[in-house]
């Protein structure tokens, strides 16, 4: 819960780039990675406030706790958690000893710019405002994001060819999960928690049954409700129904197969549950405007 703190003066608050480092290599490295362990243990766990000059940081707190001094704001959290941080605000922490962990530090160039791409909008939401974003409901996210990291960490210690590109991608990619992450939390505010975990529960199921090809009235009675109301929570929440939402899987897992499998379309179609490879191969085209063999030429010539 965040709690006011007296805000230290600025002319009390040191410029960093990294903690302890006031200048900056001119050859450093765009993306910086590092464990929280790294400069926390020989503080004894205590960052002192201060701001970076014109670099964006993520704080990933996987175990532990954190008080986090943010402006005139104290936030108190146990991981796992994410905080973020943008270049002119005044941070500093408290770590328990031996919290575990990671900050990753990103160029401006890292955050807006990357050949032309809408990196700029797409990861604005991250940085403004300083966020904590909880990580306990979400293992699987949780996972994904610390392989990333620790990705990030090998790479730094033994450069390769790409090397640059490679910690960009990998800092990208931990910060598109959060994005996602922030997005699903705004969409459960606005449409209600308990409706958009009730369609994370159909999405699940989707996911676990769609070669059973279960009606939607199988669907409904797995989540306790009416088939009516689960199509209008799809319609809400997604903008189709629940049997297109479950066709659509079913393409997908269809076209994935037909690039990537070897085997032949009636065995595709049988592996996805369908009786008959005729109906499978018209179902298909209803959906993709081509056949299974003309999808399949078109995509593995490409």
């Amino acid at each position: 819960m965040p709690q006011a703190r007296s805000k230290p003066r600025a002319s009390e608050v040191p410029q960093f780039s990294l903690y302890g480092e006031a200048v900056r290599p001119d050859d450093a490295e765009s993306v910086h990675i590092e464990l929280i362990e790294t400069r926390s243990r020989i503080h004894d766990w205590h960052i002192a406030p201060h701001t970076h000059t014109g670099l964006f940081q993520v704080l990933f707190l996987m175990s532990g706790h954190v008080s986090a001094l943010m402006e005139d704001e104290v936030w108190e959290y146990d991981g796992p958690v994410v905080i973020t941080i943008y270049p002119s605000l005044v941070h500093g922490f408290d770590f328990s000893e031996r919290a575990v962990g990671f900050v990753l530090t990103v160029d401006p160039h890292v955050v807006f710019s990357a050949g032309g791409d809408a990196h700029g909008e797409l990861f604005s939401p991250l940085f403004l405002r300083p966020m904590a974003i909880e990580l306990g409901r979400v293992p699987d996210l949780h996972a994904r994001m610390e392989t990333l990291l620790r990705l990030l960490i090998a790479e730094s210690a033994a450069p390769r060819t790409g090397h640059t590109l490679m910690l960009e991608w990998l800092a990208r990619s931990v910060m598109l999960l959060l994005v996602r992450l922030e997005a699903d939390h705004r969409s459960a505010e606005l449409s209600g928690r308990g409706d958009f975990e009730l369609f994370s529960r159909f999405r699940t199921l989707v996911e676990q049954h769609f070669r059973e090809q279960w009606q939607v009235a199988v669907y409904a009675d797995k989540l306790r409700i009416t088939p009516s109301r689960l199509n209008r929570l799809c319609l809400k929440l997604a903008g189709r129904s629940a049997f297109d939402l479950a066709q659509q899987r079913l393409i997908l897992e269809a076209c994935r197969k037909l690039t990537y499998v070897p085997s032949g379309v009636a065995t595709i179609a049988y592996e996805l549950g369908f009786q008959d490879p005729a109906y499978f191969s018209r179902l298909f085209k209803r959906h993709m405007g081509v056949t299974p063999k003309e999808y399949r030429r078109t995509h593995v010539e490409e």
